[in-house]
């Protein structure tokens, strides 16, 4: 019986080596594949990659200047056009300023022209037009106070005179 167990245990082990064996040359081809891949990976960036950031690295330390200087005249023409900006604005505020102040003087000055033009025309009413009234009543007064003179002769050579309501018959 112990001869049979040993057989039985010594194939079953016999068996798991072989299972073992299969299992890491399984392994071992996997691992193979990959590392092909891994070696071709390895060759397209060496050939591929490197010498793009090769090119890159070169590009960018002999455009560092260049760059530098780029960025250095934006921030100048940004910091000019800034000032200037600020310039207009405050000139712009000025004339606006000294606009508003000269259409306020414009409006007095209307103000003030209109209140004289009303001013005269009062005036001219009051001493042009008052004794121009008395004088026209004057006037009127006296070729009323001479129409009726003339018309009192007239009615005594009218009394010589046809009769107007005779002379329409």
């Amino acid at each position: 019986m112990n001869s049979e167990l040993l057989t039985v245990f010594i194939a079953v082990t016999s068996v798991a080596v072989v299972l073992q064996v299969v299992i890491l040359f399984a392994f071992y081809l996997s691992v193979r594949k990959v590392g092909e891949r891994v070696t071709a990976l390895s060759e397209r960036v060496e050939q591929d990659v490197i010498p793009a950031v090769i090119q890159v690295r070169e590009l960018v330390t002999k455009h560092t200047e260049n760059v530098n200087a780029i960025v250095h005249n934006l921030v100048e023409t940004t910091t000019s056009v800034r000032e200037q900006a600020e310039r207009v604005s405050l000139t712009l505020n000025d004339v606006l300023d000294r606009t508003r102040l000269q259409v306020i003087r414009a409006d007095e000055m209307v103000s003030r022209t209109m209140d004289r033009v009303e001013q005269t025309a009062e005036n001219v009413q009051h001493t042009v037009l008052s004794p121009v009234r008395k004088f026209s009543a004057v006037l009127t007064g006296v070729i009323a106070g001479i129409g009726e003179y003339t018309a009192g002769r007239k009615v005594r050579h009218a009394e010589n005179a046809i009769p107007r309501e005779e002379m329409f018959i």
